[in-house]
């Protein structure tokens, strides 16, 4: 298949946040429950998917600031092992998500006599975001040109195409896949699959450009 020009370009947008305190605070883990129960779907976005945009270049052991807090000011490693497993790009919705953590977390609270509680004075603080586009000014009509771009785009435009897309957009397969394997598109169905395979690897930002770049690389080789 040579690099053929898609019907219709794709644009690449960046986004940024903006962080917004809810006056809600956790000092032990029944209250951290009481309320993931109770926030915004947006706060539940902030602290799993967002976790994602504010550490890009790195695959934390705790990949979430559930399972981050739990583990280093509740001094339960044991929770925060189980929330850190947690996939949220495994949901194709953000209450999917919640009702995921809750259930860990209620089964882990129903195994042991004590709550744990902050040790370190520094209470859970419940956030949400909104994120604000930004136009980069960048269209591509080819499978090479996609590459390139997203080899130089920042952080901010991997997380929109990929997260927000996927999560707050309601377009599943993500925007990187549904251009590369559409018919207005390149219409590439194939590597449009491995692309939406790359979102669930549990891979950091850089991690998921890293992948797909590769991906990219080894279609227009074989073109």
């Amino acid at each position: 298949m040579t690099d053929n020009r898609a019907q219709e370009s794709f644009r690449f947008v960046s986004c940024m946040e903006l962080r917004e305190i809810l006056g809600k605070r956790a000092m032990d883990e029944a209250r951290l429950i009481e309320i993931i129960e109770e926030v915004p779907p947006d706060s539940i976005y902030y602290h799993t998917h967002s976790y994602y945009l504010r550490h890009a270049y790195i695959q934390g052991v705790f990949p979430n600031d559930f399972a981050t807090w739990v583990a280093l000011h509740a001094q339960d490693r044991v929770l925060g092992e189980r929330l850190g497993v947690l996939d949220p790009f495994d949901f194709d919705d953000i209450e999917s998500v919640r009702s995921e953590i809750l259930t860990i977390m209620g089964d882990h609270l129903n195994h042991i006599k004590t709550v744990p509680v902050c040790t370190t004075g520094e209470p859970f603080e419940f956030v949400r975001s909104h994120v604000i586009e930004a136009d980069l000014d960048l269209k591509v009509w080819t499978l090479r040109e996609f590459r390139d771009g997203l080899a130089r785009v920042d952080m901010g435009a991997v997380f929109n195409h990929v997260c927000e897309a996927r999560l707050r957009k309601g377009r599943a397969p993500g925007d990187f896949a549904s251009w590369i394997g559409g018919r207005e598109g390149l219409g590439r169905e194939t590597l449009a699959e491995d692309i939406v395979k790359v979102g669930r690897l549990g891979l950091s930002l850089e991690g998921m450009r890293g992948k797909i770049l590769q991906l990219c690389d080894q279609a227009l080789a074989a073109a």
